[in-house]
C-alpha cells in the first residue's frame, strides 16, 4: 500500500479500510462507502497527503448525499469558527445545553490564590463541571501535556480554595479542544484527574459523538452559505445548524434571498435528520 502524510507530518500506510469506516461512521450506506474508499484508493500515490484524499472522498460522497457528506466534513468545518476561540466556547456551550446542562460562559471563579476565567462553567442534576475550552485551526495541531498541566494547576488552584471563598462549585475539570491530544496529554489527564474531551477523544462521547448524539452541527456544515454568510452568521451568534429555525432574520440579514434562504433550511433540517450510527445515550 502507499504512505500517505498525515496533517501533522508524519507518514502512515493507506488503508482503505479505515477511509470506509469514517464514511460509514458519518452516515453513508456500506454499498456508497465501499465503492467511494476504491474510487478513492484507485488514485492515492505514493506521498499523497491525507487532505487529498479527504477532499476526493468528500466529493464523491456530496454527489451521493449532500447531508452525509456535510457530516463527514464536520471537523474541518470547525476549523471555520476562526481565528479567535470565542465562536467555539459559544457553539460548545450550546451542544451542552441541548444535553441538558445550564451554561455560562467566561465565568470568574476564585482559587486558592487568584481569581480564574473559566471558559465554561456548567450544572445538571446537581453535578457541577468547569472546563477550558483550547480552540485550534490546524487540523494538524494536537494538545499537548502543556496545555493539560496548565488546565490541572488552574483547576487546583480553584478546589484549593476554602469553602466560604468559593464562588461555585466544581466536581469536574474538563480540557475540551476541537482537535487531538497527544499520547502525553491522555497519560498525563488520566492520572492527574483532568478530563479531556477532543475530536477523537475519548472513544466514546467525544466531540464528534456528542455531535452527533445531540444533532448541534456547526453551521459552517452547509455547503449552501458562502464563506462570508457563514461569518455574518457567526458574528451574529448562530453557530449551530439548529438554530436556523429560530433565527430566520439572521440569514436575511446575512443577505440571502428568500430562494437561498429556503435552500440552507432544507440542506440543514436534511443535516439534522440524519440517524446517528450508534445507540442514543447521554453523556
Amino acid at each position: 500500500m502507499p504512505t500517505i502524510i498525515k496533517s501533522d507530518g508524519s507518514a502512515e500506510a493507506f488503508d482503505s479500510r479505515k477511509l470506509e469506516e469514517s464514511l460509514l461512521r458519518s452516515g453513508a450506506g456500506k454499498h456508497a462507502a465501499h465503492g467511494i474508499a476504491e474510487e478513492v484508493a484507485r488514485t492515492v500515490r505514493e506521498g499523497s497527503r491525507t487532505h487529498d484524499v479527504y477532499r476526493r472522498a468528500f466529493t464523491l460522497l456530496r454527489n451521493e448525499t449532500k447531508p452525509v457528506a456535510a457530516r463527514y466534513a464536520l471537523r474541518r468545518a470547525l476549523l471555520g469558527f476562526g481565528p479567535t476561540g470565542h465562536p467555539f466556547e459559544d457553539f460548545v456551550s450550546h451542544l451542552f445545553r441541548k444535553e441538558g446542562w445550564t451554561v455560562e460562559t467566561r465565568k470568574l471563579m476564585k482559587g486558592k490564590c487568584v481569581t480564574h476565567e473559566t471558559d465554561f462553567y456548567a450544572t445538571r442534576g446537581g453535578e457541577n463541571l468547569a472546563a477550558e475550552l483550547k480552540y485550534h485551526n490546524d487540523v494538524g495541531y494536537r494538545t499537548d501535556v502543556k496545555v493539560a498541566l496548565y488546565v490541572k494547576s488552574r483547576f487546583d488552584d480553584i478546589w484549593n480554595c476554602e469553602s466560604q471563598f468559593q464562588t461555585c462549585p466544581v466536581d469536574r475539570g474538563f480540557l475540551i479542544t476541537n482537535t487531538k491530544f497527544t499520547s502525553q496529554a491522555v497519560q498525563y489527564a488520566s492520572c492527574s484527574g483532568v478530563e479531556l474531551i477532543g475530536w477523537d477523544y475519548p472513544a466514546r462521547g467525544n466531540l464528534y459523538d456528542r455531535m452527533c448524539f445531540a444533532r448541534v452541527y456547526p453551521v459552517t456544515a452547509l455547503s449552501s452559505l458562502k464563506k462570508n454568510e457563514k461569518r455574518l452568521l457567526i458574528e451574529a451568534g448562530v453557530t449551530a445548524c439548529d438554530m436556523l429555525r429560530e433565527r430566520k432574520e439572521a440569514l436575511a440579514a446575512a443577505g440571502l434571498p428568500p430562494e437561498r434562504i429556503g435552500e440552507t433550511l432544507a440542506e440543514a433540517d436534511a443535516l439534522l435528520a440524519l440517524p446517528h450510527p450508534y445507540e442514543q445515550q447521554q453523556f
